[in-house]
C-alpha cells in the first residue's frame, strides 16, 4: 500500500509565563493508503497538537513530517494531499447554503467556480444531501452539517483526511451515515486520521489504534489485535432461566461468578468442559468468549 503520511520524532513544547509544557514528545507514526489511524488519549494527551502539526497549522521544535513524500513546512503546496474536519462548527458558513459553501471553499482550495460547483453537486448527491443545497446551513440537521463539512474537505481530492470528533452530538442513524461515510472513503484508498472520544465509534471504524498519554503514543497496533491482547480466556454462559441456589454454590466453588442468568469464569478447554458439564441438561441462551472493548483497553492502558 502507498505510503501516506510519515511522522517522524515530532516534538512541540509550549511556554507560556515562564513555565514549559511537553505537549508531543517524539512521536514517529506511518499511514498507508486505506487505513484509519484511531488517535485516541484523554485531555491533555498531545492528540490536537499532533493533529495540527501534521496538517501544517504548527510547526515542529524537532522532527519531519511528510506527506507523500513531501515535507509540508519545506513545500506547502503538498498540504493540497490533506483534508481536514474540525471538531464543532468551525467548518463551515451558517449563513450560506451548502453549494455556496462547497464552491467557496473549493476555489480557496485552487479549483475553478464551475469544477467547485460540479464537485459539489457530485458529493452532495453521494451523500444525500442534494434535496437540501440551497438551504442555509444553520437550518440543517447536525448530522446533515457534519456530511456537508466532509463533502467541504473532499472536494479538492484529497489523499489524507484528518477527522476530529466527527460524530460528536449525532444522533443515532447520522452517527451510523457518517461511520459508513469514515469507511468507504478509506476503501476509496485514503488515509485518515480519526481523533474521537467516542470509542465506540473507534472500535467500529478503525483498522490500527495509537493512543497517547502525555505527549507520547503508549499503545500502537492493529485494533483487532489490540482487542485481542485484553481479552484474555474469560468465557460467558448466559442461561434461559436464572441459575438455582444450589447450582450456583457447586459452580462459585468451581471458580464461577453467578449473576442472576450469567454465569462468568476464567479458564482453558479442560475448565470449559467441566463448566458446560455441570449445566448441560439446562436451557443456555449464549456460551461466548468474552471480549475486550476498546473503553476498557483505554482505561487499563492510560490509567494504569
Amino acid at each position: 500500500m502507498k505510503l501516506v503520511l510519515s511522522a517522524n520524532n515530532l516534538s512541540k513544547t509550549y511556554n507560556a509565563r515562564g513555565t514549559s509544557h511537553v505537549a508531543v514528545a517524539g512521536i514517529s507514526l506511518n499511514l498507508h493508503a486505506g487505513e484509519i489511524l484511531g488517535l485516541l488519549g484523554p485531555n491533555g494527551a498531545g492528540k490536537t497538537t499532533m493533529a495540527k502539526m501534521i496538517s501544517g497549522l504548527v510547526c515542529p521544535d524537532q522532527g519531519t513530517v511528510e506527506i507523500c513524500g513531501a515535507n509540508p513546512f519545506r513545500k506547502p503546496s503538498t498540504l493540497r494531499n490533506v483534508g481536514v474536519v474540525l471538531e464543532g462548527n468551525r467548518n463551515l458558513y451558517w449563513k450560506l447554503t451548502p453549494a455556496e459553501n462547497l464552491e467557496y471553499f473549493g476555489v480557496l482550495r485552487g479549483l475553478s467556480a464551475r469544477e467547485a460547483r460540479t464537485r459539489a453537486d457530485h458529493y452532495l448527491n453521494r451523500f444525500g444531501l442534494s434535496k437540501k443545497k440551497k438551504v442555509l446551513v444553520e437550518a440543517l440537521s447536525r448530522g446533515m452539517q457534519q456530511k456537508v463539512a466532509i463533502c467541504a474537505a473532499l472536494l479538492h481530492e484529497p489523499t489524507l483526511l484528518l477527522l476530529d470528533e466527527p460524530t460528536l452530538g449525532l444522533d443515532i442513524e447520522s452517527l451510523e451515515d457518517v461511520k459508513t461515510i469514515i469507511q468507504n472513503l478509506a476503501a476509496e484508498n485514503r488515509a485518515i486520521v480519526l481523533t474521537t472520544h467516542q470509542l465506540d465509534v473507534a472500535q467500529a471504524v478503525t483498522t490500527r489504534t495509537a493512543i497517547m498519554k502525555q505527549g507520547k503514543i503508549i499503545a500502537e497496533e492493529n485494533t483487532s489485535d489490540l482487542l485481542k491482547r485484553f481479552s484474555g480466556d474469560s468465557y460467558v454462559i448466559e442461561m434461559v432461566d436464572p441459575v438455582a441456589a444450589n447450582l450456583s454454590s457447586d459452580l462459585q466453588n468451581a471458580g464461577c461468578m453467578i449473576e442472576n442468568r450469567r454465569i462468568s469464569f476464567h479458564g482453558d478447554n479442560t475448565s470449559i468442559w467441566k463448566i458446560l458439564g455441570k449445566v448441560d441438561t439446562l436451557p443456555i441462551e449464549r456460551f461466548y468468549k468474552d471480549k475486550a472493548d476498546l473503553a476498557g483497553v483505554f482505561m487499563k492502558l492510560t490509567k494504569g
